[in-house]
């Protein structure tokens, strides 16, 4: 394993330097779950929430949560996102909703902590959206599945990584 880049040589947290890293393309993505009643992915089905537009607003939440995420995690770089996309899909089997983030930077750093936060938020948004009709909703898995760019390469999950 590699040295802890975010310690400095007396232990002390630090924000790395990156400004002799090469800017490239960086994609990301990450997923998550959230589990919760089939009743509950039936009222969302059916547009009979009582909050409204749970699909599209965790969405929007999630995009919006990756452009901020150098202010959630105190020692990411903020960076320029090229693209954020989020999607949130009700998946009755499971019951519940399979969470999926792609977000794209050209940088010297990269994207899976952004990745990880849109995914996240939106999964939180499903949550809040929800809860006053399914307290017992589970968020999980939250992962990075994929990571493109830079020095250490590309990097992809294996199937056999559930």
């Amino acid at each position: 394993m590699k040295g802890l880049t975010h310690l400095d040589e007396t232990g002390r947290a630090r924000m790395v330097d990156v400004s002799a890293k090469p800017t490239t393309r960086r994609e990301a993505k990450a997923r998550a779950v959230l589990t919760c009643q089939r009743e509950t992915v039936d009222a969302v089905v059916a547009g009979r929430t009582p909050k409204g537009a749970v699909i599209a607003t965790a969405e929007l939440a999630g995009m919006m949560a990756a452009k901020r995420t150098a202010e959630l995690i105190p020692l990411c770089h903020p960076l320029p996102l090229a693209k954020a996309e989020v999607t949130v899909r009700a998946d009755c089997d499971l019951p519940g909703f399979r969470i999926a983030a792609s977000v794209v930077t050209t940088g010297p750093t990269g994207v899976e902590m952004e990745a990880l936060t849109a995914a996240t938020v939106a999964g939180l948004t499903v949550y809040d959206m929800l809860k006053a009709i399914d307290r017992g909703m589970v968020m999980g898995e939250v992962r990075v599945d994929s990571k493109t760019g830079g020095t250490s390469g590309d990097w992809q999950r294996e199937s056999g990584d559930e």
